[in-house]
């Protein structure tokens, strides 16, 4: 982290990443990366995004805060839990996820933003 403040918005994000069903809105502020991610109802990270990352399943890790809607998460372990409005969840590389139900979801992610949604 840098030795002066900082204050940013993502009203006014360094960068946004579209993909089919969602966006991603990258800030760089503290000497990382933090990303707003929005997901339409119908999103499904195998289906969307997983043809840009060109992975078997999503190995960004994430440490993120869910703002709205209903994620559902798939590791390839196999657990399987849905996360909503005022949880946080650490993901290690290695899942799906899709929304569930018919509210847009948004997470705000500390980890893994700052390649997330780009094309291999």
């Amino acid at each position: 982290m840098g030795k002066s403040s900082e204050h940013r918005a993502f009203t006014r994000p360094d960068e946004t990443r579209e993909f089919p069903n969602g966006e991603a809105e990258i800030l760089n502020i503290g000497g990382g990366a933090v990303g707003r991610l929005s997901f339409q109802p119908g999103w499904r990270w195998s289906r969307d995004v997983q043809p840009l990352a060109k992975t078997k399943s999503c190995e960004a890790p994430h440490f993120q805060y869910h703002v709205s809607g209903r994620l559902a998460i798939l590791m390839d372990d196999g657990k399987e839990f849905i996360a909503g409005p005022g949880d946080v969840t650490a993901l290690p590389s290695g899942h799906d996820a899709w929304v569930v139900g018919d509210e847009p979801v948004v997470v705000v992610d500390w980890c893994g933003a700052s390649d997330y949604g780009k094309r291999a």
